[in-house]
C-alpha cells in the first residue's frame, strides 16, 4: 500500500535544540509552511526564535504532548540522554505513534538505547543525522542519513524536502548516526591534510592565496572544503562547524572504532590535533587548525 506522507496542513511539529544547526533548521521548516513550535534548554536562543515569529513551548513536556512529530538537534550524548530520558523528558510525554527524528551526532550506544526505549513506548524513532555545516542548512542543501523503519522514513519525506538536498535510509536503527561518524571521520582527516598542505606551502614560501586557489581547482579537494579555503585566506575562523564539535565527533569515531575493533591510525592523529586546539580554538571554526599546524599561533 502507498505510504501516507506527512502533510503541512495537519501535522504539528516540535523542534528541540536551537543552537547553530537547530535554529536554522527550525527557521527553514517555519518558512516552508510547517506548523512548528520550538523549545530550548536555555532561554536566550528561544527568545531569538520567538522574535522571528516561531512559537516557543512553555516546557519540553508541553511541546512533546502537542506535537505529532518531534525533531531534536542537540550538542552531545549528555544533552540527548537528558532531553529524552529524564523524568520530564520526551519519552515521558510522547503519545503512542508520535514520530521522533533525532538529528544529533551521538554515540551508537546511546542511539541504540533510544531506539529500544521508543519501541517500548510505542513511538516511532529515526536517527536522522545531518551532513553539512550552517551555510548548507541555510541553503537547504544538507544530506540526511537515517536509521530505522522504512515506512516511517518514507512518511517523513515532506520534512526532508523542506530542509535537505538528499536523504538516505542507511539501514536499521542507529545506522544513520553510524554513517554520520564515518562521514565526519573523513571530514576531520581531510581538514588535517589540508592544514598540512598549507603548512608545507608556507614553509616553501609559496603564496598562500595562489596555493589555495590552485588546490581548489584540483580533483583532490572535495567541494565541502572550498568554503574553508576562503576562511584560511581571510584568517576568519568564525564558526560554521565549531572545532569543539568536530573534536567531540572524532572522539565518538575513535570510541566506536575501538568497540568495533577497527584500527584508525590517521584518525587518531587528527583527534590529537583537535584536542590540542580545544583550549584556545574550541569555539572557532574547524578550519582554525590550519594556523595551529603551520605553527604561527591562532589568527582569528
Amino acid at each position: 500500500m502507498p505510504i501516507s506522507k506527512l502533510s503541512k496542513r495537519t501535522v504539528k511539529i516540535g523542534f528541540i535544540g536551537l543552537g547553530l544547526m537547530g535554529s536554522r533548521l527550525t527557521q527553514r521548516l517555519h518558512s516552508s509552511g510547517w506548523n512548528i513550535q520550538a523549545w530550548n534548554r536555555s532561554s536566550e536562543p528561544a527568545r531569538a526564535m520567538s522574535q522571528k515569529g516561531i512559537g516557543i513551548a512553555p516546557s519540553l513536556v508541553k511541546l512533546v504532548a502537542d506535537s505529532d512529530v518531534v525533531l531534536s538537534c542537540l550538542a552531545n550524548d549528555t544533552a540527548v540522554h537528558s532531553v529524552y530520558c529524564d523524568s520530564a523528558g520526551i519519552f515521558s510525554a510522547a503519545k503512542p505513534g508520535t514520530i521522533l527524528l533525532e538529528m544529533s551526532t551521538i554515540s551508537p550506544q546511546l542511539s541504540h538505547l533510544l531506539h529500544q526505549e521508543a519501541s517500548n513506548q510505542d513511538v516511532r524513532l529515526l536517527d536522522l543525522a545531518i551532513s553539512g555545516s550552517t551555510p548548507a542548512v541555510e541553503a537547504g542543501t544538507v544530506t540526511l542519513f537515517a536509521g530505522g523503519d522504512r515506512n516511517t522514513f518514507e512518511q517523513c519525506t515532506p520534512i526532508y524536502e523542506s530542509i535537505a538536498k538528499q536523504w538516505f535510509l542507511v539501514g536499521g536503527g542507529s545506522s544513520g548516526v553510524q554513517m554520520k561518524l564515518i562521514v565526519n571521520l573523513l571530514l576531520g582527516v581531510e581538514m588535517q591534510a589540508i592544514a598540512e598542505a598549507v603548512s608545507l606551502g608556507e614553509h616553501l614560501q609559496l603564496n598562500r592565496n595562489v596555493l589555495l586557489d590552485v588546490l581548489s581547482k584540483t580533483a583532490v579537494i572535495p567541494p565541502a572544503f572550498v568554503g574553508k579555503f576562503q576562511k584560511i585566506k581571510n584568517n576568519d575562523y568564525s564558526p560554521e562547524f565549531p572545532l569543539r564539535l568536530m573534536s567531540k565527533d572524532m572522539d565518538l569515531v575513535m570510541e566506536t572504532a575501538g568497540t568495533a575493533g577497527a584500527n584508525l591510525p590517521v584518525a587518531g592523529v587528527a583527534q590529537s590535533v583537535l584536542t590540542s586546539n580545544l583550549p584556545s580554538n574550541g569555539d572557532l571554526d574547524l578550519a582554525a587548525i590550519t594556523p595551529f599546524v603551520i605553527g604561527h599561533g591562532t589568527r582569528s
